[in-house]
């Protein structure tokens, strides 16, 4: 037997365990890219902006849409009537503070937290509010003398949480459909 093929080996029986001990306690692997039944299209609305940041709703907006054409479960759809699922929400207050300073009180190192308020719509007039740590997220970013530069710095951040609370979400709505 050779070392590639004991590593393979090894893998699977690490996962058939973890597979067997989760199966005890309700624990079960999920594929999200698998069709969902009795869901064939989303329709994901802009966010309200509650937030002193213009134009996140519509980071936020794309990265959903994004992250569910890049799963490619369901069809995305613009038109609400048409959708089996309505996601919509809102965008609150970001919350901005240092983190770091340099020895003469600088700011090196800025945080920025994102929170959502996220509405699912079923068609069938059913409603759900998701929360918790699955809709907020925080992230770093370096502070700079050029104000221009901590400005993108901020942009990206604030598009990185986006894309990963886009991801939390997706798997949330996911979940919400599992039997």
């Amino acid at each position: 037997m050779n070392r590639k093929s004991a590593i393979d080996g090894f893998w699977l029986v690490v996962l058939a365990i973890i597979q067997l001990a989760g199966s005890g306690c309700g624990y079960k692997l999920v594929n999200y890219d698998e069709p969902i039944e009795n869901l064939g299209s989303v329709a994901i609305q802009t966010f309200k902006n509650d937030s002193y940041e213009p134009g996140v709703e519509f980071v936020v907006a794309d990265a959903l849409r994004r992250e569910f054409l890049r799963r490619g479960a369901v069809e995305l759809v613009d038109d609400a009537i048409d959708a089996d699922l309505v996601v919509s929400g809102v965008v609150e207050p970001l919350v901005t503070r240092t983190r770091s300073f340099s020895s003469i009180a600088l700011a090196l190192e800025w945080e920025v937290t994102l929170r959502l308020a996220v509405d699912a719509e079923w068609s069938d007039g059913t409603r759900m509010r998701l929360d918790g740590d699955g809709t907020r997220a925080t992230e770093r970013y370096l502070a700079s003398a050029d104000i221009e530069a901590t400005r993108k710095n901020r942009d990206e951040a604030i598009r990185t949480l986006a894309s990963g609370l886009a991801s939390h979400v997706h798997d949330m709505l996911y979940e919400l459909y599992l039997p």
